[in-house]
């Protein structure tokens, strides 16, 4: 088993009264250490890294309120990123608990708690909940935090991203989200979210100084963009045509052998194929034609009277 499924099974059966359960670090050392994010809820302290089975050496421990992430770009992110490329993190646990308080506080209560301290609403930002991070749902904000983690320009595409949540009654671990199941499939070829980026051949030479565009000097090529763009679109279209010519030679060979069978095909049914005899079908004789009663006349009432 992988470090963190051993984890957990270790977990599961020290919480069922296992007391043998636990697990031997020296089998995992390529994957240690374990950089972890949970909250500053202080009840924590007691199940960390203990929860885990890990010594204290190889468990970097950051903490924030509500173990929330904003963006791929945040400044837990950057905290995240330094563990792993300085302290040598190989792994990351996203770890949110159970009765999380940031998920109870909405923000009308927050808002009280912030005016109780003399911050005044005009000095917050306008989106308190973007801001802040806050959330419903604990399970919600530990998937939101691993996407943000793994899409991060700052950590290495191959560094699993796993979320927890802890019970702090039992403390029992389930797992969120699984790593390496996420990373093997980012890492297969044709799901969806791993298209390759299309290929272009040729055609960046006809860009002529977009191609020596460099970033980080900032020097925009004297070439217009419509120009570029024009000689793409011509480049393409000649090329569409040619593949258009091609296909059309490969494919009318075949077009004209099966017009050929088929009107071989038809010249034999002609020859030899019996012709059935007409069909006669005898004119039905018309009904009698019936002679109609004409309608009375109207005549006029007694009170008719001629001025």
């Amino acid at each position: 088993m992988r470090l963190f499924e051993s984890i957990i099974d270790a977990n599961h059966r020290a919480v069922a009264g296992d007391a043998s359960a636990g697990l031997h670090p020296a089998e995992f050392a390529d994957a240690l250490p374990v950089v972890a994010l949970t909250c500053i809820d202080p009840r924590l302290n007691a199940f960390f890294p203990n929860a885990l089975a890990l010594p204290a050496e190889e468990f970097i421990w950051l903490r924030n309120a509500g173990n929330i992430i904003t963006s791929t770009l945040s400044s837990t992110l950057r905290s995240l990123a330094l563990a792993c490329a300085v302290k040598g993190g190989r792994e990351i646990a996203i770890i949110g608990h159970s009765d999380c308080q940031i998920a109870k506080t909405t923000t009308t209560v927050l808002l009280d708690k912030l005016k109780a301290l003399g911050i005044d609403r005009s000095r917050l930002p306008d989106n308190l909940n973007e801001f802040f991070g806050t959330f419903g749902s604990e399970r919600q904000n530990i998937i939101k935090a691993c996407d943000f983690v793994r899409n991060s320009p700052l950590i290495g595409p191959k560094i699993p991203v796993h979320g927890l949540l802890l019970d702090v009654e039992t403390g029992k671990l389930d797992w969120i989200v699984n790593g390496y199941d996420t990373l093997q499939a980012q890492a297969a070829p044709g799901l969806p979210g791993n298209v390759a980026p299309p290929k272009f051949g040729g055609h960046l030479e006809s860009l002529g100084a977009f191609k020596d565009f460099a970033m980080g000097e900032m020097k925009f090529p004297e070439m217009k963009i419509g120009e570029a763009a024009k000689q793409i679109g011509n480049k393409l279209s000649q090329e569409a045509t040619q593949i258009g010519a091609k296909i059309e030679q490969k494919i009318a060979p075949t077009m004209e052998s099966v017009e050929q069978v088929i009107g071989q095909v038809a010249q034999f049914a002609e020859k030899n194929w019996p012709k059935p005899p007409p069909i006669r079908v005898p004119p039905s004789p018309l009904p009698p034609m019936k002679k109609k009663t004409p309608p009375p006349p109207i005549r006029p009432g007694t009170d008719f009277r001629r001025d």
